[in-house]
């Protein structure tokens, strides 16, 4: 099926868009390449996102949404110890966030410019992070392997201790050697904290 007989979707939109995005550059993308690149109108992609700011929210949402839905499954894993949980959880963080800074840099670059333009979007994607790890520690101090009074604020604490290792601002010492260790260090550290 070509391009211009298949259905318009916002999936095949936002496909579309982080190609674009991808040759582009976010501060040269426009709505026409994304319609040009679909075989579509401009005015169609808009019947579907109403500005260009609300397409490029909701490609940076779809980005974000994708490491949160991989963690999740680590999260509701009941069948292991909240200590290895957590640092899996953190771990598959670290890696998701390092794969996407060194398999493309040129979109990761992008999205960090998106994620600049849309802190709604990654205040939402940061809350939903921290209620997954949330529901880490509530584990661990119901099965008496964390001592924690607000597992909540234990969570929130947890992820601003290692934002060295997700936050894009430090994506440059990602592959730096040794990181991998620091990583473990931080890591071994925090859960000793946790225990009682």
């Amino acid at each position: 099926m070509s391009p211009t007989t298949e259905t318009l979707t916002a999936e095949r939109i936002l496909e579309a868009t982080e190609e674009v995005l991808r040759r582009h550059g976010p501060a040269k993308a426009t709505v026409v390449d994304v319609a040009r690149a679909l075989g579509v109108s401009h005015g169609s992609v808009y019947r579907h996102f109403r500005t260009k700011a609300a397409l490029r929210e909701a490609v940076t949402k779809r980005w974000l949404d994708r490491t949160s839905q991989a963690l999740s499954g680590i999260a509701a894993e009941e069948g292991r110890g909240p200590e290895a949980r957590l640092r899996d959880w953190f771990q598959g963080l670290f890696d998701a966030k390092r794969r996407k800074a060194g398999h493309d840099p040129e979109l990761f670059a992008t999205y960090s410019v998106l994620t600049d333009e849309n802190g709604e979007v990654v205040g939402e994607h940061i809350d939903d992070l921290t209620a997954q790890l949330t529901r880490i520690v509530e584990a661990g101090v119901a099965a008496g392997a964390f001592t924690a009074a607000d597992p909540a604020a234990t969570a929130r604490a947890l992820f601003h201790a290692t934002g060295r290792f997700h936050d894009p601002c430090h994506a440059r010492e990602w592959e730096r050697p040794g990181v991998q260790d620091e990583f473990d260090a931080v890591l071994d550290l925090l859960l000793r904290g946790l225990r009682p």
